[in-house]
């Protein structure tokens, strides 16, 4: 017994030795941080990006009860899936994404599932191809779509059996990506 305590005690003693150093380590570069401002600017950065996906997200939310279209394009005609997505970045972002799921597939950053943030694109098979159907993913497993004729822009859970099935990859839109443009004044 006394063989295995003595080792298991040295080992604790030197972990906190070497943990020591680091920590103040720690402490000198958080205060260089704060001292160049940088702390003050990466919560600037952390806040804009929270508030950009917050609008897009309640963007998105503002299209529920949109009924279903194929090939729509507006609220007031009707949208199909990615006519919604397209209008949700066009409007809180001011960005114009490709026509089709496949194509917005195409010109966005693959993430992994566990990866998705609320803003994301999440893509399914619902018609044996690739890239056939896709939604906004606003957090908690959920999603925002456009899912058929004869229905409406809605919520869903992408853990149910049908879309987990289905599930076919999320991207991430970057402004500068090929495929997505700023809307300009011009």
């Amino acid at each position: 017994m006394r063989f295995i305590v003595l080792p298991v005690l040295l080992l604790a003693a030197c972990s906190v030795a070497v943990a020591a150093p680091q920590i103040e380590r720690n402490d000198e570069i958080g205060r260089l941080l704060v001292d160049q401002g940088l702390i003050a600017q990466l919560e600037q950065v952390r806040q804009t990006v929270s508030d950009r996906t917050s609008t897009l997200v309640a963007g998105a939310m503002g299209f529920i009860g949109v009924p279903y279209r194929r090939g729509g394009n507006t609220a007031e005609t009707g949208l199909d899936c990615s006519g919604l997505v397209r209008a949700v970045y066009n409007q809180t972002m001011g960005l114009v994404l490709p026509r089709r799921a496949e194509e917005q597939a195409a010109a966005t950053e693959k993430i992994d599932r566990n990866e998705l943030k609320p803003g994301d694109l999440v893509f399914f098979n619902t018609m044996r191809r690739a890239f056939s159907h896709v939604g906004v993913y606003i957090g908690d497993g959920k999603f925002i779509h456009a899912p058929r004729t004869g229905a409406s822009v809605r919520i869903e859970d992408m853990n149910g059996s049908y879309w987990q099935r289905r599930f076919n990859g999320a991207r991430r839109v970057q402004a500068d990506a090929s495929g997505v443009t700023p809307v300009t004044g011009d």
